[in-house]
């Protein structure tokens, strides 16, 4: 299965350019489902058609849907819901109150995951493409695999296992003082059921053959530099971009005055959107004079897109984590396009890296042939951060 994940920043056009993708895949006779994973969902007002949580056809080989993550806690999860329904009746809330709050924060993010590995082992679609949450939430998404499996490690599995030995014990005395029983087996192993899920799709989302993310942006200060941030944010995941979509660019025909020192604006950062982001592919979209609603809109920003491309094919191939052997000395070359060296925090501890850029943070598994060693010295090299490993060497 072909997945292709569409952010940006908040309004910049991403749901617009899924839906597009998702029409001119489903004209190749892919099997297509377009699903918004964004908790303020626009995909149905881009379709200008009721979605639902389940893939509902909008034309041959189109599915749209749209996430509901109470409808997938239920479904998936629904002995954990049962618990926090009863944990927080117990503390006075009424019954829709409690059903809603057991939507805990960063559930959404999870769900999202977990619909992914399903769409991905059913093998029903051959293409899948994610309207993301903008860039902020996206990139929480997609580090849930590596942050989870660190918390589930240390803290978790050890938790659960007590947890579980110590209920028969406790019970009696816990229930009739807080007015709600302690978590049983079952709703002890759903967190890290679902984490073994979220690992197999780990996966998927590094293989870059398989998983891209689209890059939507428009031709302003703000919006380039958080698509920026986002690129490196991506690779520090290892997970790869494939594409940038320059959106909402002023058509040279509009000569009104009102609009000259906009288009002028526009020149100086469409140069920086195509130097910034090299060696990668940018396509530009002109800004329509009608909005991007329903499918005949939609059609014109396909074809303007596309032309007679076929969107499922990865345009460009990045290659964000490499292991360098020379002579005695190894080297870890992480694909960080315009982060300085300053804003990179790195420690060794056992057999993990851990790499912090401002409030993103990656643990990574270093290979056998550098768990042994120590880092050496980093430094940046045409977007690369390069860390040096060697013996008996000090951080």
């Amino acid at each position: 299965m072909r997945v292709i994940l569409m952010t940006g920043k908040g309004g910049v056009g991403k749901t617009s350019v899924a839906a597009a993708t998702g029409l001119r895949c489903a004209e190749l006779g892919y099997r297509t489902l377009v699903l918004s994973t964004d908790p303020a969902h626009s995909l149905a007002d881009s379709f200008d058609l009721d979605l639902g949580h389940a893939p509902k056809q909008i034309r041959p080989n189109l599915w749209g849907a749209e996430l509901d993550a109470l409808q997938e806690l239920e479904g998936n999860w629904g002995a954990v819901k049962r618990y926090i329904t009863q944990v927080l009746q117990a503390r006075g809330l009424e019954g829709v109150q409690a059903e809603e709050l057991a939507i805990l924060p960063g559930m959404d993010e999870i769900f999202s995951l977990v619909r992914m590995k399903r769409h991905y082992d059913e093998g029903d679609f051959d293409v899948l493409i994610i309207d993301s949450a903008p860039t902020g939430t996206a990139l929480r998404l997609l580090s849930l695999p590596e942050v989870g499996g660190w918390y589930m490690r240390r803290f978790y599995k050890p938790f659960q296992n007590i947890s579980v030995a110590l209920r028969p014990l406790v019970e009696p005395f816990f229930k009739p003082i807080v007015g709600f029983s302690l978590p049983d087996k079952e709703v002890m192993d759903a967190p890290y059921e679902f984490y073994e899920q979220i690992e197999a799709l780990e996966k998927v989302l590094t293989d870059n053959t398989q998983t891209s993310v689209r890059l939507v942006t428009n031709p302003e200060k703000m919006v380039i530099k958080e698509s920026l941030r986002a690129h490196a944010y991506l690779s520090l995941y290892n997970v790869a971009t494939d594409l940038v979509v320059a959106n909402r660019i002023i058509p040279p025909e509009v000569e009104d005055p009102f609009f000259q020192r906009w288009k002028q604006n526009q020149e100086q950062y469409r140069h920086e959107i195509h130097e910034n982001f090299h060696p990668l592919p940018v396509k530009e979209v002109p800004l329509f004079s009608e909005e991007m609603c329903g499918l005949p809109a939609l059609e014109r920003l396909k074809d303007i897109l596309y032309k007679d491309e076929d969107p499922s094919q990865v345009y460009y191939k990045e290659t964000t984590v490499r292991v360098i052997q020379e002579q005695n000395e190894y080297s870890l070359e992480l694909y960080l396009p315009g982060i300085p060296k300053h804003q990179i925090q790195l420690s060794k501890v056992g057999d993990e890296l851990n790499i912090t850029i401002g409030n993103h943070r990656r643990n990574l598994v270093l290979p056998q042939a550098l768990a042994a060693l120590q880092p050496a010295g980093a430094k940046m090299e045409e977007d690369y951060l390069r860390i040096r490993f060697a013996n008996n060497t000090r951080v």
